[in-house]
């Protein structure tokens, strides 16, 4: 499984559009032309925000993409892990952990002290698990969970 940033491996972008759209967007009524200018917008940037992939055999595996806010209850806080997404067929071999954690190396990199998400309830487990810290629920209309993920420093 190979991870890279969608800039290196732009034949994926309709199929991360797609995703996104499908599982996010779409239910709230945006159109695939809105999730498609927001990701352009993201892969034009230099460093940050980004969206990585996961490939393997040349077959689009999963998404995550990191933006500056994500929780529209919640503006001032940032960066945002947003839009995990991983192929039916390929959860259950932790590509999502993966994903994840290669996004925050990144954060780490670009300078950021700490990381945010957004999530429903019953995703709750999954991330306190994968080390974030729940630090409110019930956010905003959808009534999603909010994560802290705080970088230790060497």
């Amino acid at each position: 499984m190979e991870i890279v940033d969608l800039k290196a491996r732009p034949q994926f972008f309709n199929v991360v559009a797609d995703r996104i759209w499908n599982a996010w967007w779409k239910p709230s009524g945006a159109s695939l032309s809105d999730v498609e200018a927001a990701l352009s917008a993201v892969i034009a940037s230099a460093a940050f925000p980004f969206t990585l992939i996961g490939v393997e055999d040349e077959k689009f595996a999963g998404t995550v993409t990191c933006i500056a806010s994500d929780i529209a209850a919640r503006p001032d806080l940032g960066p945002c892990v947003a839009a995990l997404w991983v192929e039916p067929d390929r959860r259950g071999c932790n590509l999502g952990g993966r994903l994840v954690e290669m996004a925050l190396q990144r954060l780490v990199a670009a300078g950021f002290d700490c990381a945010y998400l957004a999530a429903r309830q019953p995703l709750r487990s999954y991330y306190r698990g994968q080390g974030w810290e729940l630090i409110e629920d019930n956010v905003g209309d959808d009534a999603l969970d909010v994560f802290k993920r705080t970088f230790a420093r060497g």
